[in-house]
Order: C-alpha cells, then structure tokens, then sequence
C-alpha cells in the first residue's frame, strides 16, 4: 500500500502543469525568466567589475593595513594593506574566467564522446562506457592536483585539470538523450526518406539534445569554480600573485588566530553567492526548455 501511494505522488508530481490555469503558468514562467537575466547579469557584472578592478586590487598599502570593514574598506583590508572588496572582486571575475573556459571545454568534450558513443556502434559505445567508469572511478580531487600539477599549475593548467575531469557525468546524460532520439519515430521516417546520417544527426539530433548540453554547461561552472578554489586553496592551482579566492582563503588560515575574521568570511560568502548565482541560472533555464517542466 504504501510503494503505491509513494507511485502515485510520484505520478502527480511529474504532471502539476495540467491543474495550473495559464495565467499562473505564464507568470511562473515570467518569474523563470527575471532570476535568468538577473543571475547573468550579475555574473557578467562581476567579471566586468573583476577586469576592470585587477591592478588596483594588488596595490599595496602599508599605512592601512589589517584594518576591519569600515565604510572605506567593506570586507577590510589585509597583512598589505590590499582592500579585500576590491582582491574579492578580481578574485571571482578570475574564477568565472576559470569556469567558463573549463566548463565550455568539458561540455564539448561530453558531447562529442557521447555522440561517438551512442551512433558509433558497439566498439565504441563500450569504449565511452569504460573511459566514463574509469574517470569517475578516481578520486575528483586527487586526479584534478595531479593533472594541474603535471601541467605545471597556473592559470592554463587549472583549465586543462578542470575541463578533463568535468565532463563524465554529462556525458553519461547527453548519450541517453542521443540513444532516445535514435529510436524515435522522426529519425526513422528520415531513414526511409533517404535522409544521410550527417544531416540526420545536424538537423535532428542536434537540436533534440542542445537544451540538455546547455543546462548541463551551464550547471557545469559551479562544480568548475568550487575545484578551482579547492586546487588553489592547497596550493597546486593559481598561482600566488593571482588575487583569487583559493589564494585569498589559503593565505587568510594564518591570520584568523589573530582575529582577522573578515580575510575569509567576506571572499567565502562571497564564493557561495557566485556558485549559487549560477545554480539560480541553470535551474531557471532548465525548468524554461524542459517540456515537463515549462508548463509548471
């Protein structure tokens, strides 16, 4: 009794559109669409912000050193006199900058290893499946150190460790959605017209699954951006001129015994909003293009 009460709750969950009337519908989607532009906006304006904020960010000075947040300085100023508002700032837009370039990588890579793995035959398929299971079968943490450190750290080789280790997942997504649209009944009916594989897969399967790719790159950037200050934090990411916020948290362990609270508070808050702006944008844009969901 209780499997078949928990099937059908399941079961009314996944339809709530139907007893929606349109006008709520609209104004839910309404509401989708205002937190995507917002949490975009907001993205764009901090890396503007970052670039634009850079070489003042790592100006010293010594005469208003390890001063508390005050008017002047909102998150403080640190053991340099540097003003944290300004190093947080450049620190996210460096990290955003991380994301973007790894994540953009990462999904291209899913999309294409899972395109070879759901049209390319058995082999393939199989071959796909093993590297997948094998990427996700090592510890995320160590394989990012090893391969940031292999190349040589820094800037380029943070991306390079992020985008490598980043697209399994979506891989394993983007493959189901290709094997689904290879079964369905268009495709077929394109074979028997005579359609050739490659425009089969360019006008059809492209767009069946381009709304799962950019949810999926989208939701990407966080898990890309946390990696980066975790590496970074240890010691194997950016390098320690950088003013990021994996150098700002490592560098601020050795000053909160003297109650220099705000070197990590202020720049950690600030990391959890970033990641959060941008889950704020995948979940909007997911739940907009979702057939089940953009009737909700």
């Amino acid at each position: 009794m209780s499997s078949l009460t928990s099937a059908l709750s399941s079961a009314v969950r996944a339809v709530p559109a139907l007893h929606l009337p349109r006008s709520q519908r609209m104004a839910n989607r309404r509401v989708l669409f205002v937190s995507l532009i917002v949490a975009l906006v907001a993205l764009i304006a901090i890396v503007v912000a970052g670039r634009v904020v850079y070489d003042v960010a790592t100006a010293t000075d010594f005469s208003q050193k390890n001063l508390s947040p005050c008017l002047d300085h909102p998150f403080g100023t640190d053991w340099m006199g540097r003003d944290m508002f300004l190093r947080t700032i450049a620190g996210l837009s460096t990290s955003v900058l991380v994301g973007l370039l790894a994540a953009s990588v990462s999904a291209v890579a899913a999309l294409v290893l899972a395109s070879i793995a759901a049209l390319g035959g058995k082999r393939a398929d199989e071959f796909v499946t093993w590297l997948v299971d094998l990427f996700m079968g090592i510890p995320h943490i160590v394989l990012l150190i090893l391969i940031s450190y292999a190349c040589g750290k820094g800037f380029w080789g943070v991306v390079i460790a992020v985008a490598v280790t980043h697209w399994p997942s979506l891989t394993r997504v983007l493959r189901a959605e290709i094997l689904q649209c290879r079964e369905s009944q268009f495709v077929a009916h394109a074979h028997k017209l005579g359609a050739s594989r490659v425009s089969i897969a360019l006008r059809h399967m492209v767009p069946y699954v381009f709304p799962q790719f950019l949810v999926g790159l989208i939701l990407l950037f966080p898990h890309a951006i946390m990696h980066e200050a975790a590496i970074t934090f240890l010691g194997f990411g950016l390098s320690r001129d950088m003013p990021a916020i994996g150098v700002i948290l490592s560098e601020s362990m050795a000053y909160l015994s003297a109650g220099m609270w705000w070197l990590a508070v202020f720049p950690g808050l600030a990391l959890i909003v970033t990641v959060m702006l941008f889950d704020v944008a995948g979940s909007s844009l997911r739940r907009l293009i979702d057939p089940h969901s953009s009737q909700e």
